[in-house]
């Protein structure tokens, strides 16, 4: 499995407390949610490391701020940062407090970001 299932429920928790109409699925390799058709958090694990990660999409607004961030790093899968996204380590959500506090800046994020085109 490309994503760990306890990380995932503690996620959908999270969402849950703070959102009332969201949607998961497996997307990228991993575990995505979406609010309003938007990719908004989401969880893989770490092909070097074997780890837990968060994909967090906090734009751009967010980010200097969240480099900062125990953990947290730019999101890169292709050999160039996706702007707007985010990896997590596990130290950074370990704590639910920290959980809660990724998924706020994603779901805050969220009514800013743009729609991916359907194909």
């Amino acid at each position: 499995m490309a994503y760990s299932e306890y990380q995932k429920e503690r996620i959908e928790k999270s969402l849950k407390e703070k959102i009332k109409n969201f949607e998961g699925k497996k997307f990228m390799g991993g575990y995505c949610f979406f609010v309003d058709d938007k990719m908004c958090v989401g969880l893989d694990i770490d092909k070097a490391t074997g780890k837990d990660r968060l994909m967090a999409r906090i734009g751009d607004d967010f980010m200097t701020k969240a480099l900062k961030t125990k953990g947290c790093k730019p999101m890169d899968i292709t050999g160039r940062p996706l702007k707007g996204f985010a990896f997590v380590d596990p130290e950074g959500f370990d704590l639910d407090k920290d959980l809660d506090y990724w998924v706020q800046l994603c779901v805050d994020h969220n009514p800013f970001a743009k729609r991916s085109k359907k194909k």
